[in-house]
């Protein structure tokens, strides 16, 4: 990456760059005038001087910036003079433009600043479309204006040719002034500057938008800058709704501006038509207490400094939603704040005036995570003798009367004496004063302001006198007052400089930064618009002293790229920055360093061997390590009144000797005044959750006892970043506790939440137990990277997802990725994932006599804008992505695939709400809706690779052993138009198979499965059923389809199949059983009810049934996708007995079609009588014959199946 520039001004005006390769502040030579704001891009910087009018500094380049000034010579032929000026009243000029509409002779071109100038003179363009033309560069044509040629012809009555003159840009690498306006008012003086706009969609390259604020709060836009016209044409001013202090644009269409009052205005309508945009929205201060003061955009971030000094970040910010979501609290104080490429942060702390950059900052965590102090030199540092040239040492006390910017101001006799009395009275003082007397730091100045206090100054000389008296105040000089009431502040001087004789001017912080007016100044006005860093330099000599770091007043990285990987030479060159860390070793080397490191660990290795030596021959008695990571989180509270409250999180791990990790969590809180705590251990841990959405950054913790409940411990982090760190964290340690590591195996079990979520579980041994299986809530679920709709799998370890977009993704083989991305996660097999998903919104409305369907509604109906159940307000600006990593990609639109149909127009019409909608419109319907939709975009990692090119519906994988020696694996899917299609070439070694077979229908499908022996079944869109036959591994995709009823009065969703059962779903949530399958009838007889309140079901390879169920019974309240098992399967038993609940809400999907682990069979214990009484009659009857013993342990084995059986029933 090329290095690039961060700008910089101190508090005297001085302008400084710093380069990304670079480790020292350079001092920008040029910079004559003090400057007080700078905005910067990558070709160009642009500030605001002293005296508020605006400043382009372009870097030079061995490009140079050329502009082709064009104009076109016109000429008609007539039978005397033939070609010649002599044009008809209705022809174009003379001299024209390409159109002709105007008139521009040569000698009508100016240069449009001092800033340019002219390359040669002007010539004749002898070339047309690339090919040379006579001479003369003429073109021809009958008539204006017409398709002009080279050739002349005998019809041609007109003739022009191309006149070109080249300007050159020359002012590079120094400071250009604008020009001022030409025509219309001009604009009033500056004090804000801000530019970007370089990233517009679609906007040409070269482009740029310049945004500036007034004195008087107006709004001004900087017409026509381009490449070729860095200076642009003219300043158009843009409404606003209020007075306006500060303003910040971004990189693409992000403009944000500060008000006076505090509140905050956003720009929107931006885009390539119309740059400057169409209207404002106010969005409020970050704090209720105070106003904002500052803001600064990015790409997609908004970062904002209220009065206070509070630094805010601005969550869910992009092109689609530039007013964002919602304010989060920062950490540190900041002067200001900048944004630069890549949305990088930078700000200028408000304790030491240090400029700090935002580490951390990725496009997965924009507000990333410290601030750290840029710690380098300026090129400009030297030793200096005496204290006249440091900051302190520039006097406090005014004279004379104030020159020129940038020329030394000279104290009169009187003065002089003043101040040698003022030294000799500060002499006497005690010596604490000294370091009483801190200096201040300059933050406004106005010319208009130093000239009446120098004039006041002159007409008040008894001040000194006062100053006099006042002198052994400790801290400040004191306010004083003058003509404007303007409250002032001087810097203070420490004792061993009040005596310099020659004392200099020195910079006035003022209070009060508007114009002046006849009322007090308060601390209210640090929102003004000279909020800016006082930049009135009146010595040219270096105002720091040899230890001090530089005092800075502005930073700008609008044109610094530095990302996450970049590598700074910023933080390693010795300097005064009063950081903890950045102050430690400032006077070692790394030579002494290195010895003092060497010598410590000498003199504790010798330490160490002393005092182990004779305690050697003893036995270690307990070996294990503990670590504990602690931190600030907040705990939604388990009683009423449910609310989030502040707590301290703490995780304690540890090992012992075999190896074995285990932990605790530990949650401290305050209730009644009373310090209590409530823990989990990691190995009871059944899941952790993330719960993303607009206001807090949420994750769940569920233990076997809490998903009973359906209650989980629910946490949130101050940061998203901060919450996947103590997710990757709890993640790794629960699988640390219980042996998992690597990648899931083939048998594993899959699910997604509705989220999107993907998660899997290992199965043990005994989960399909008879009569006791492994209970369900106590299954162990770990994330895996990715986002996916549903997921299916087969136990040869080949796994399919699709996602919401319906796009097809494969499984790699990796583990992780997501927020575990470097911990617990695999190296390879990971890659980017992206997924789009549709939020959809209603319109409804109510017919009324007298002006048909309308937006108002009965007190009783729905909400005008809802979602679909109505019971939620959900309008366009209020509806927001579904969680902080999702971003719009799209606009509202109406949805005409609304299931029901609609009309052209997108409604749907029904008798009253809610009702069954149709897409015509009766005599009997009074309401209508119709649904809007838009689409949102996310951006992960995991361990998924795209199946290009068919967008999928639904799919499904043959189940089988994991013995199985299936050379090739057969895989059905229904694609997004409900075609059906069986994948070729799916193996263990290629799972992504090499192409697709059609599958004949006639009508569209919505869901398919595959059971054992090749039994495909069938769901189409109207809900009917269908089975697929002659399918097998010689002929994949079968020969004809043959309809099954469906159950009485019921439209069918879902279908799985396993070994030899069927279950499918209806859209009533009913749970149905296929009876009667025999291989001989394979399509079954009839359809047994099982349960209700299903939402999809999973059969596996043993014929398994695992569903996702809605309305199961909590502590709290229904719980909705959870999470059951169906107990008691067996070969004469395929219904099984009854339900066990696992792990919910919020489950979309589970696929259990991979486990093919047989369970151990569990033999009951028969009693000692009825054993010996069996053996005795054995033994009796022993004798008579084999076929004898044969029937009675028949009988055994069909007595302890029923003991079984009964047991399960129990």
């Amino acid at each position: 990456m090329p290095s690039s520039l961060l700008w910089a001004v101190d508090v005297y005006g001085r302008v400084y760059t710093l380069s990304t390769a670079g480790q020292c502040w350079e001092l920008c030579k040029d910079a004559h005038l003090e400057f007080k704001r700078l905005t910067s891009v990558q070709q160009c910087c642009w500030g605001i001087a002293g005296d508020h009018q605006v400043y382009l500094y372009v870097h030079s380049s061995d490009v140079p910036i050329r502009y082709q000034e064009e104009t076109y010579e016109n000429q008609r032929w007539n039978p005397v003079d033939r070609f010649c000026e002599k044009l008809l009243p209705s022809d174009r000029w003379q001299w024209s433009d390409v159109t002709g509409l105007k008139h521009q002779p040569l000698d009508s071109f100016r240069l449009p600043s001092e800033h340019w100038e002219w390359e040669a003179d002007w010539y004749v363009d002898e070339n047309i479309d690339g090919e040379p033309t006579e001479k003369g560069g003429w073109t021809y044509a009958i008539d204006f204006p017409a398709t002009y040629t080279k050739d002349k012809k005998w019809n041609s009555c007109v003739r022009r040719r191309r006149w070109i003159r080249y300007r050159r840009y020359k002012s590079r690498d120094t400071w250009a002034k604008i020009p001022s306006q030409d025509d219309g008012p001009l604009p009033d003086p500056f004090s804000d500057i801000s530019a970007g706009g370089w990233e517009i969609t679609d906007e040409p390259r070269g482009r740029l938008s310049l945004w500036a604020v007034s004195l008087q709060g107006k709004m001004w836009y900087r017409e026509g800058i381009h490449h070729h016209n860095p200076e642009g044409s003219m300043w158009t001013e843009v409404t606003t709704p209020g007075e306006v202090v500060q303003i910040s644009c971004g990189p693409s269409d992000l403009v944000w501006a500060v008000l006076w009052e505090g509140q905050l205005l956003v720009r929107e309508g931006i885009s390539r038509e119309n740059p400057k945009g169409s209207s404002w929205v106010v969005v409020d201060s970050p704090s209720t207490e105070v106003g904002a003061i500052h803001v600064a955009v990015g790409i997609n971030v908004v970062w904002a400094v209220t009065k206070d000094r509070k630094v805010w970040f601005r969550r869910g910010v992009n092109s689609h939603n530039p007013c964002g979501t919602g304010w989060i609290g920062m950490v540190g104080e900041m002067v200001m704040v900048n944004v630069g490429l890549n949305d990088q942060v930078w700000g200028i702390s408000c304790e030491d005036r240090a400029v700090y950059i935002r580490q951390g900052v990725t496009s997965s965590e924009l507000s990333g995570k410290t601030w750290r102090a840029i710690a380098v030199a300026r090129d400009d540092d030297r030793s200096r003798s005496g204290s006249a040239n440091s900051l302190a040492s520039a006097g406090c006390f005014f004279s004379g009367e104030v020159r020129v910017q940038s020329q030394s101001s000279v104290m009169n006799d009187a003065e002089s004496s003043s101040e040698t009395e003022r030294s000799q009275a500060a002499q006497s003082t005690s010596p604490t004063h000294a370091d009483a007397m801190k200096r201040r730091i300059p933050k406004v100045t106005s010319d208009s302001f130093i000239s009446e206090l120098v004039s006041d100054k002159e007409r008040k000389p008894g001040r000194d006198g006062r100053d006099d008296q006042e002198e052994g105040a400790p801290q400040e000089q004191d306010q004083e007052s003058f003509p404007q009431e303007t409250s002032i502040k001087l810097l203070s001087q420490s004792s061993s400089q009040l005596g310099a004789r020659d004392s200099q001017w020195s910079n006035v912080d003022l209070e009060e930064a508007q114009p002046p007016l006849p009322a007090a100044a308060s601390d209210t006005t640090e929102t003004s618009s000279l909020s800016s860093v006082a930049t009135y330099n009146l010595g040219m000599e270096e105002q720091y002293g040899v230890d001090e770091h530089p005092l800075w007043a502005w930073v700008s990285g609008g044109g610094c790229a530095v990302d996450s990987h970049t590598h700074l030479n910023w933080f390693s060159a010795s300097t005064g920055v009063s950081s903890c860390v950045q102050s430690m070793s400032l006077s070692i080397t790394p030579a002494q360093t290195a010895a003092w490191r060497k010598q410590i660990f000498e003199q504790l290795s010798e330490r160490s061997k002393r005092e182990m030596e004779n305690f050697k021959h003893y036995e270690q008695a307990i070996e294990q390590s503990v670590w504990v990571k602690k931190g600030n989180m907040q705990w939604w509270r388990d009683w009423k009144p449910n609310k989030w409250i502040d707590v301290r999180f703490a995780l304690e791990q540890f090992s012992g000797s075999d190896g074995n990790r285990d932990g605790i969590l530990f949650i401290y809180y305050t209730f009644n005044d009373e310090k209590k705590y409530l823990h989990a251990f990691i190995n009871e841990i059944t899941v952790l959750v993330p719960v993303l959405n607009d206001t807090k950054h949420t994750f769940a913790i569920y233990t076997p006892e809490r998903t009973k409940q359906r209650w989980p411990i629910r946490l949130t982090a101050a940061t998203e970043q901060e919450m996947h760190d103590w997710l990757a964290l709890l993640n790794l340690s629960c699988c640390d506790s219980r042996g998992i590591h690597g990648a899931p195996c083939k048998q594993a079990i899959w699910s997604t939440t509705c989220k999107g979520d993907i998660y899997v579980c290992e199965p043990a041994p005994n989960l399909e137990a008879v009569p006791y299986p492994l209970p369900c809530d106590q299954m162990f679920w770990r994330q895996i990277g990715g986002h996916l709709r549903l997921v299916e799998s087969n136990s040869l370890g080949i796994v399919w997802g699709i996602g919401y977009d319906h796009t097809a993704w494969v499984y790699t083989g990796g583990y992780g990725g997501g927020f575990s991305q470097g911990l617990g996660s695999s190296t390879d097999n990971i890659h980017t994932q992206t997924d789009v998903k549709s939020i959809y919104i209603y319109e409804n409305q109510r017919w009324n006599p007298v002006t048909g369907y309308s937006s108002r509604g009965l007190p009783t109906d729905r909400y005008m804008w809802s979602d679909v159940s109505g019971l939620q307000e959900c309008t366009k600006a209020s509806t927001k992505p579904p969680s902080p990593q999702w971003t719009w990609v799209s606009d509202w639109c109406i949805d005409y695939n609304t299931s029901g149909g609609t009309d052209r127009e997108g409604w749907q019409y029904a008798a009253d709400f809610p009702a069954t909608y149709h897409g015509y419109k009766t005599m009997k319907d009074f309401v209508r809706r119709r649904r809007w939709a838009r689409k949102c975009k996310i951006t992960t990692t995991g361990p998924w690779l795209e199946v290009p090119p068919i967008a999928l519906w639904d799919l499904t994988i043959l189940p089988c052993s994991s013995q199985s020696s299936v050379e090739e694996v057969s895989l059905w899917g229904i694609s997004n138009k409900g075609d059906v299609l069986c994948r070729i070439g799916v193996t263990q070694q290629s799972p992504a198979g090499t192409s697709w077979l059609h599958v004949g229908t006639d009508q569209p499908f919505k869901s398919i499965s595959i059971g054992g022996g090749y039994q495909v079944w069938a769901i189409a869109r109207d809900g009917s059923t269908f089975y697929r036959g002659s399918v097998s591994a010689q002929n994949p995709a079968g020969d004809c389809w043959y309809h099954i009823p469906s159950p009485p009065r019921q439209k069918l969703k879902q279908v799985s199949v396993g070994r030899t059962s069927v279950y499918v779903v209806d859209e009533n949530s009913n749970l149905w059983y296929r009876q009667g399958l025999t291989p001989s009838y394979p399509q079954g007889s009839s359809w047994e009810h099982i349960s209700n309140n299903v939402r999809r079901v999973s059969v596996g390879p043993l014929d398994q049934v695992w569903i996702i169920a809605d309305k199961v019974q909590g502590s709290h309240s229904l719980s909705c996708g959870t999470v059951c098992h169906r107990v008691g399967v067996q070969p004469m038993e395929p219904k099984g007995q009854s339900w066990d609940y696992g792990i919910g809400g919020g489950w979309e999907h589970i696929t259990i079609r991979g486990n093919s682990q047989e369970a151990p069979r569990i033999v009951m214990p028969v009693p000692a009588e009825n054993t010996l009484e069996k053996k005795g009659r054995v033994a009796e009857e022993g004798g008579e014959g084999g076929g004898r013993t044969a029937s009675i342990s028949s009988v055994l084995c069909i007595k302890e199946e029923e003991l079984n059986g009964n047991a399960v029933s129990c």
